[in-house]
């Protein structure tokens, strides 16, 4: 069987990654950083084995958004791309929507949802974790 590959990248085109392989799972997040750094009430998230993302052209700029966690950026248009943390060592964190075909990875879950904002309402049905989900 093939391995899936998914393509995608920023606004301008300038930083572009290639995915080999599934995610290990794909949430919305509502945590108040999130809302921030991606300027909408909750961000959607694929995460990653870091080995399995692949930056062929430019890579995105950091930057330090806590002590623990770095989100990358295009440093030509600003489009989100990835957040890196040291509670999640090897993994990576990629917008769902800077996907060329987002509807690929659909979400498996919310989590923070402790800090959703109150008139930002799901009907999907999905698993609901306060904060981040479990692991292991």
């Amino acid at each position: 069987m093939a391995t899936r590959t998914l393509e995608g990248g920023c606004q301008c085109g300038a930083v572009r990654y290639r995915i080999s392989g599934e995610p290990v799972f794909a949430a919305i997040c509502h945590c108040s950083m999130c809302r921030r750094a991606g300027g909408a009430p909750a961000v959607a998230w694929a995460m990653f084995a870091e080995d399995q993302v692949e930056f062929p052209k430019e890579k995105p700029k950091t930057y330090a958004s806590s002590s623990e966690g770095r989100r990358g950026f295009c440093p030509h248009c600003g489009t989100p791309l990835s957040f890196t943390a040291s509670f999640i060592p090897g993994l990576i964190d990629l917008t769902i929507g800077s996907l060329d075909d987002p509807a690929a990875i659909p979400p498996q879950l919310h989590y923070w949802d402790s800090r959703r904002l109150p008139w930002m309402k799901f009907a999907d049905g999905l698993p609901v974790f306060p904060e981040f989900p479990p692991q292991g």
